[in-house]
């Protein structure tokens, strides 16, 4: 619900709010060339008149003049490392003083975060993440405790990249899930949602006035052309019956020769969540460390059984991952395992394109 306009001079207030209810802010900042999630103190900080641009293979960051701080589309961050942890020790295991073993469960560090500039792929992603961690039989117990502590401000995306296609996916570019603030960005200031009792809570502490319609038509015009500028669509967003019709379609072998198998698409994925489990033993040998690690089924040893490996080639490991993703996943959860935000596309290192390699396999098939 539309609880007011925030000028462009009232952003600090945002972030002081948060702050002052005990949140560590976490927000866009440019670090390495890229857009990045980091702790944000101060509104100087957010990537204030800087574009990017995305193509397969390819991202770089362009000065403008454009006044808005979030006037791009990604970086290769979502927000799946501060929630399903790259590397997470689960348990301690040793011997106490009598010889005797003992295994000490680690709890994950309790921390309260706000993330701004969320943007409505990302959200989708985290609603898929929480099925997976959450809804299942065995909830994953970091995971929940630091879903539990996080505050989220989105911000509805008025800037695809090239390689955006969220639109098709039905995941953006208007954030309509899971935000407890969102933010309409126009050059002068910024429209206010609240989607949570939290953030009406904290909307009631910044000094919003009366939205005009004139604002509201801007940015309701602004949301909508980004929808419309996106020229990439997968060809349907239940793609199941299609991929699992063409497991032996020679497209499948011209993507072997061309992809890696570097796992760069599954690292930046927001909604991938393969996982292997590894120990560390201290080097005097009297205590090791249980550690949950990203994993990616691009690597040799993720379908490796007792004496055989099940998929041996990138052709094989390609071709699980795109027909779990866009159709396997619909068993499990009722929808594609792709929120349309484009990164395996600009961070593949031969710049595949999931859209048109999809295209390809399935033959075109109707859009739904």
């Amino acid at each position: 619900m539309e609880t007011g306009f925030l000028p462009n001079a009232g952003l600090q207030t945002l972030l002081d709010a948060l702050h002052q209810a005990g949140y560590r802010c976490v927000g866009p900042r440019v670090r390495d060339g890229a857009i990045v999630y980091d702790t944000l103190r101060d509104i100087s900080e957010l990537p204030q008149g800087i574009v990017d641009v995305q193509a397969p293979g390819e991202y770089r960051l362009e000065k403008s003049a454009n006044p808005r701080h979030f006037s791009w589309a990604n970086g290769p961050q979502a927000l799946k490392p501060f929630l399903f942890a790259a590397r997470e020790p689960l348990w301690r295991s040793g011997r106490d003083a009598r010889g005797e073993l003992r295994f000490v469960e680690l709890a994950p560090p309790g921390e309260s975060l706000a993330f701004v500039g969320a943007r409505a792929c990302d959200l989708a992603a985290l609603r898929l993440q929480d099925r997976h961690f959450l809804e299942g039989a065995f909830p994953d117990s970091g995971y929940a405790a630091r879903r539990k502590s996080i505050f989220l401000v989105a911000v509805h995306c008025t800037h695809p990249a090239d390689t955006c296609f969220c639109a098709s996916t039905g995941d953006g570019p208007r954030a309509t899930q899971e935000f407890d603030i969102a933010l309409s960005e126009l050059d002068d200031g910024y429209l206010v949602q609240h989607g949570s009792d939290k953030g009406r809570a904290l909307a009631a502490k910044l000094p919003l006035v009366p939205a005009t319609d004139k604002q509201r038509m801007s940015a309701d015009g602004d949301i909508q052309d980004a929808a419309r500028r996106q020229t990439r669509r997968l060809p349907s967003r239940n793609l199941r019956a299609a991929l699992f019709a063409n497991l032996g379609h020679p497209r499948w072998d011209n993507i072997a020769e061309r992809c890696l198998s570097c796992g760069n698409c599954t690292s930046v994925c927001p909604t991938c969540y393969c996982h292997s489990v590894a120990d560390e033993t201290a080097l005097d040998g009297r205590e090791s460390l249980h550690l949950r690690l990203w994993d990616s089924c691009f690597t040799q040893k993720h379908s490796y059984i007792h004496g055989m490996t099940l998929r041996p080639d990138t052709r094989t490991r390609y071709r699980q991952w795109l027909t779990h993703k866009l159709g396997s996943w619909h068993d499990q959860f009722g929808r594609s395992g792709c929120v349309g935000c484009g990164r395996c596309i600009a961070w593949c290192p031969v710049g595949i394109d999931i859209t048109q390699e999809a295209g390809e396999i399935c033959g075109g098939a109707a859009h739904d």
